[in-house]
């Protein structure tokens, strides 16, 4: 049928006749039609999006998990639309079972994947599933719209409208799935959210044009938004079940805040902090990581009156500080406020901390260290780096040698710096490594470890300007470090011992792909 033939008996008219002359009168059905366009562009691009992200946060190295997903979805796209050729009838109907289709698998995918890490042998192997699966009927959704609307608008027309209103849905998916669905809703509602998109254009068209074909498409539909709506109320639940799985103990508390996600969980008298699944403090032996960070450092400085943590929003290494008389003030630079205020408001949590959080002595800003450090123009006596491990970017970054010239900067003459730097036995290179950047940012680096039970053989790093002054006197009522402890501590065995390692600069990152490289032979 040409643009200005008149529709076939039985046809529905999806738009008005347009022809190249006259003026284009588009019906209410056409610019729903084009605005599906736009829905299912922003739909497609989010579960992109929730792919990437989940597998950056579960898999660790953002750039290679980001690469791979995005590479294989736009793979799967590829096959989609060359899929849509073999469509050659019923284009509607087949568009609105794409619709649905992709609605109960991608909107369901953030929840089935976290239910799925600590329950599978190889969690690629669902996830990459998961993205041929959906990328695939999304390349399905462009081609077959612009066949619905073939004949009713002028070609030209017809593609420019269909790409701009596309176009235009993934702009609004990359902005707001970063400013506000993860920060506010979370990876599973996002993905429960955007299936109802787009199972509710499935229904619309249904609706708009009535079609007694189309009757089990619609109960479809109304099923699967019936089971989207309750998987977005009960998300939490789905999150705490994927989380019991993983952890194994009773979880006291979590939370997803707009930079991460907070657990804590208590097996008889073990506390655990858990950061994005990562295990950052277990109270049966978190004295033993926190007197390590803190006191070798102070006790080399003559007078530790002014002392900066960076990262540590649990207060813990807040506590040892304290426990210098010397101390007149402390600033703790965190980024995430709902740390600090947890470990300053919870009863629990404080009494761990020694009420740390709550002194006077204390002042706390939840900033981003990295822009921290740079508009920062004190001077410290000691400065406590308790970063978690450099197992992405955002955080290999606060490992750089940039970073680290920004800490020379700080320190004030006589000054001493301690970085926890992960593990000299299980990530040799990734522990050297961050020797070798602090003495490329000008600083006297002198590595040191401990065992913590926890994490087991645990690294930290020295840093001052001039030579590393002799141990003084430690504070009393210390459960782990000694003189002695603190003597053997600075004592590498072979296994361990320095070796060649590269400088972490925020243009190549070496620093994270060791880490993730070391780590990945340790768990198997």
């Amino acid at each position: 049928m040409g643009p200005s033939s008149p529709a076939r008996a039985g046809e529905g008219c999806l738009l008005h006749v347009t022809t190249p002359t006259g003026p284009a009168i588009e019906t209410r059905t056409g610019w729903a039609l084009l605005l599906s366009a736009f829905v299912v562009a922003t739909c497609g691009l989010v579960y992109e999006l929730l792919a990437g992200t989940l597998a950056s946060y579960l898999l660790g190295d953002s750039v290679t998990q980001f690469s791979t997903v995005i590479g294989t979805y736009l793979f799967a796209m590829g096959i989609g639309s060359w899929c849509s050729r073999y469509v050659r009838r019923d284009e509607l109907r087949v568009f609105v079972r794409v619709e649905v289709l992709i609605a109960a698998i991608g909107g369901a995918s953030a929840a089935v994947l976290f239910l799925l890490f600590d329950r599978v042998d190889d969690f690629r192997l669902p996830l990459y599933g998961l993205v041929l699966v959906i990328g695939a009927l999304v390349g399905l959704e462009i081609p077959l719209l612009m066949r619905i609307l073939e004949g009713r608008l002028e070609f030209g027309d017809l593609v420019a409208k269909v790409l701009t209103f596309d176009y235009i849905g993934a702009l609004a998916a990359s902005l707001l799935f970063p400013l506000l669905l993860v920060p506010h809703l979370g990876l599973i509602r996002t993905g429960f959210l955007f299936g109802f998109f787009n199972v509710a254009v499935a229904i619309a068209l249904i609706l708009m044009l009535p079609d007694k074909r189309l009757r089990g498409e619609l109960w479809a539909a109304i099923l699967v938004s019936a089971a989207l709506i309750a998987g977005f109320f009960g998300a939490e639940r789905v999150e705490r079940a994927a989380e019991v799985a993983a952890y194994g103990d009773t979880i006291l508390y979590a939370k997803s805040t707009p930079y991460q996600r907070i657990v804590l969980t208590k097996r008889a008298d073990d506390l655990r902090l858990y950061l994005n699944g990562n295990l950052q403090f277990s109270s049966r032996d978190e004295y033993r990581y926190h007197e390590a960070l803190v006191h070798p450092a102070l006790s080399r400085v003559a007078n530790p009156r002014d002392v900066l943590v960076l990262g540590g929003g649990d207060g813990l290494a807040v506590r040892e500080v304290l426990r210098h008389q010397q101390v007149s003030s402390v600033t703790l630079v965190d980024l995430d406020p709902a740390m600090t205020q947890l470990f300053t408001a919870s009863g629990m949590l404080s009494s761990l901390n020694g009420e740390a959080l709550s002194s006077p002595k204390v002042r706390v800003v939840n900033a981003d260290a990295f822009r921290w450090m740079r508009g920062n123009r004190r001077k410290f006596d000691a400065i406590l780096v308790d970063f978690p491990d450099p197992s992405s970017f955002s955080i290999g970054k606060l490992y750089t040698v940039t970073f680290y010239r920004e800490l020379a900067r700080a320190l004030a003459p006589g000054g001493v710096a301690s970085i926890q730097s992960t593990s000299p036995l299980a990530a040799p290179n990734a522990y050297w490594t961050v020797s070798s950047t602090l003495e490329a940012a000008g600083l006297r680096a002198q590595g040191y470890h401990a065992l913590v039970p926890s994490f087991g053989e645990w690294g930290f790093v020295l840093a001052s300007l001039g030579p590393l002054p002799a141990a003084r006197a430690l504070p009393a009522g210390l459960r782990f470090m000694t003189p002695e402890s603190d003597r053997l501590a600075f004592y590498f065995p072979p296994d361990m011992a320095r070796r060649a390692t590269p400088v972490n600069r925020l243009d190549n990152q070496v620093l994270v792909r060791t880490f993730e490289a070391e780590w990945a032979k340790v768990e198997g």
